[in-house]
């Protein structure tokens, strides 16, 4: 199965991306789901804890494709990166997974807590993988940029960063 991982700043495009391959997928006839990590996370932490989590995984399974949106914005607890592993198991070599992450992966044990446990998703994640990086600025803050409000923003607030942008 292909995984497609793209690893960039916030607002370059990453979730755009994967929602636009999201519907050509669709349009394939492919099933899609869509999730945040950290709807993820919770939801797989909630079926471990009401003992369901056997059918959260098959649940997550079905879809040929599973999105996963905005991975390392926040850090896994320990027992949450256990339960991201049995997912990326579970649907290892049968369905395909797209991942947004604005880390690389060399900075993934810091998002797991734990490099061993890290290591193991991105052995199954990488193997048949493709990883697209985007560089640049937010599109978000594009038009801010262009009418000076960003840069009168930072001068306010005292920010070098601003100025040197």
């Amino acid at each position: 199965m292909t995984r497609c991982y793209s690893l960039d700043p916030p607002g370059t495009g990453k979730t755009h991306l994967a929602v636009s391959l999201g519907r050509e997928a669709i349009r394939q006839n492919y099933n899609v789901q869509f999730v945040t990590a950290a709807t993820l996370v919770a939801m797989l932490a909630k079926a471990h804890s009401d003992g369901s989590l056997d059918k959260q995984l098959t649940i997550l399974s079905r879809p040929k494709l599973l999105i996963i949106d905005e991975l390392g914005y926040l850090p896994f607890e320990a027992n949450a990166a256990h339960l991201f592993f049995q997912l990326v198991s579970r649907r290892y070599e049968k369905g395909s997974i797209l991942i947004t992450s604005n880390r690389s992966v060399g900075e993934w044990g810091s998002v797991f807590g734990d490099p061993v446990v890290a290591t193991a998703i991105l052995d199954r994640l990488l193997h048949h993988s493709t990883v697209i990086t985007i560089r640049g600025h937010s599109y978000r803050l594009r038009e801010k940029r262009r009418s000076g409000l960003r840069q009168k923003a930072g001068a306010a607030l005292g920010s070098n960063e601003t100025a040197n942008q």
